[in-house]
């Protein structure tokens, strides 16, 4: 062991033995933190709007905060935009995370003084729990990188704003500079192409032991590290590495290559983050990689659930922690010491366990994809193709969208979009490009990974007619109310038809 990981261990053996503590009496932690929630802002704007000085129970925090979207939260959004404080949480927000919105483009999430620090520290806690329980502690004594946006910020009303990931690279403690990289400077690089070979040339000698990003990206960044250096696999460059921390996507899709890549099985580490609050963490590990996420609840963050068949229910069951059972679908409510209320963030989750209370998650509210972390929505592929479609005198019957992440005839991978159609377009690949660049205008996640060369412009295949009734007809969902989903997470449908 070396020096620095000797004088860590106990400091990990402590953050362990704290997990511990706080995950047995949960529901008692989540109590005591919505009345200090809602003490602490009872004197602001939104507090005084929802009688927040009457609540005195759970049901009367039901009773005065609704659950709400972005869309729904706004206004109150654009108080403070336009420089207001006290609106939302006391004081202003330390930043403003930049996020994708579903109706009316990028999201500006507050972190306030009170939330930002759980954004790192609990991603350190895992890391120390993963050390207090595994032993493994070595990634500690060498080079540590992290793939994430630019931490370059830009301002509104001065309040910083960027993406979560750059301003978690203003997180980082001195401690650890020393061992990160890549180098703050090639981090401000926004080009991904070119940023890439600046990290390959900043760690190809590195003695690297922990990786840590979304998955796709890290994939790109092995095959150009191989590349770089005519090694057959990365354990042949780093040695040490002995662990992988990522979130923000289903790792199953990417663990065989990326396994093939490294050259062998590596520990991993799960963690969800969110540009709302670190909602989850894996604290128990095995060797199947199966990871289950304890839920952060002491981390300033008061959850409500509600079943997810029933979240557009005029009326829905709305849950705390002591009430939730395993394996039902809920959608994950927000409440957060940076103002966030009621607040629905489209995730929905399962319990595994109650006893500590530990999930997986589970997919969206609506259909989605997010295969390389882009969070694309129902809405988004309809206002892309419908207006190209309509301004081209073009006719759908039916459409789907899937990711393609391993294409087979090589390459980056894409959206694969099957199309049925009626009238289809004269020129085929202008329409496909026109969709995308619309694709591109709405999804700011999308339109990065493009930009970066994760993802090459979608894929149009054009499909024979009657094909995705023949589909249903297969699944027995002919007819009735049962609709063919715009887009899925997987490719059950898409080979299906294809």
């Amino acid at each position: 062991m070396g020096f620095r990981s000797a004088i860590i261990r106990p400091f990990a053996n402590y953050i362990a033995r704290s997990i511990d503590r706080w995950s047995a009496d949960a529901v008692a932690h989540q109590e005591e933190t919505m009345y200090q929630l809602v003490k602490s802002a009872s004197g602001t704007a939104f507090g005084r709007d929802h009688a927040f000085s009457a609540i005195k129970s759970y049901e009367d925090f039901k009773k005065s905060v609704p659950v709400r979207d972005y869309e729904e939260l706004k206004h109150y959004v654009e108080r403070i935009k336009n420089g207001e404080k006290d609106v939302l949480w006391p004081g202003k927000p330390a930043y403003f995370a930049k996020t994708s919105g579903t109706t009316s483009g990028v999201k500006y999430i507050p972190m306030s003084v009170e939330s930002t620090p759980p954004h790192f520290g609990t991603a350190r806690n895992a890391a120390f729990n993963y050390f207090a329980r595994t032993g493994n502690g070595k990634w500690l004594d060498g080079k540590m990188i992290f793939l994430s946006g630019s931490p370059e910020l830009d301002e509104v009303s001065g309040i910083p704003t960027g993406r979560l990931s750059g301003i978690s690279n203003h997180l980082v403690p001195a401690w650890l500079r020393t061992n990160q990289l890549p180098s703050w400077r090639t981090n401000c690089i926004e080009d991904w192409e070119e940023k890439l070979d600046r990290i390959v040339d900043e760690t190809a000698n590195a003695d690297m032991r922990l990786i840590s990003g979304i998955p796709p990206w890290v994939q790109m960044y092995y095959e150009r590290l191989l590349e770089r250096t005519g090694k057959k696999t990365i354990m042949e460059v780093f040695p040490n590495l002995s662990v992988f921390v990522y979130g923000g996507v289903n790792f199953e899709p990417y663990r065989a290559k990326l396994e093939e890549l490294v050259g062998k099985r590596i520990d991993t580490v799960e963690t969800y983050p969110a540009s709302e609050g670190f909602i989850a963490f894996q604290d128990v590990f095995n060797r199947d990689g199966k990871a289950e996420l304890l839920l952060n609840a002491d981390a300033g963050m008061f959850f409500e659930f509600i079943p997810a068949d029933e979240i557009f229910s005029d009326n829905p069951t709305r849950i705390w922690l002591k009430d939730v059972e395993v394996g039902v679908n809920y959608a994950i409510i927000l409440n957060t010491n940076a103002g966030l209320w009621g607040y629905n963030i489209g995730d929905t989750v399962q319990f595994v366990s109650k006893n500590p209370y530990r999930i997986i998650v589970s997919g969206r509210v609506k259909h989605f994809i997010s295969a390389f972390g882009e969070h694309v929505i129902g809405k988004e592929v309809e206002d892309s193709i419908m207006p190209v479609a309509n301004a081209l005198g073009v006719r759908i019957v039916e459409f789907t969208v899937a990711p393609q992440v391993n294409p087979p005839e090589g390459g980056l991978p894409y959206h694969e979009w099957l199309v049925e159609f009626d009238t289809p377009p004269a020129d085929m690949q202008a329409f496909a490009l026109d969709v995308d660049a619309r694709m591109r205008a709405q999804n700011i996640y999308y339109d990065d990974l493009i930009t970066g060369n994760i993802l090459r412009p979608l894929k149009m295949t054009t499909l024979p007619r009657n094909a995705f009734r023949e589909y249903m007809k297969s699944q027995g969902k002919l007819g009735g109310q049962n609709k063919v989903p715009r887009l899925s997470n997987d490719r059950k449908i898409a080979d299906s038809l294809g």
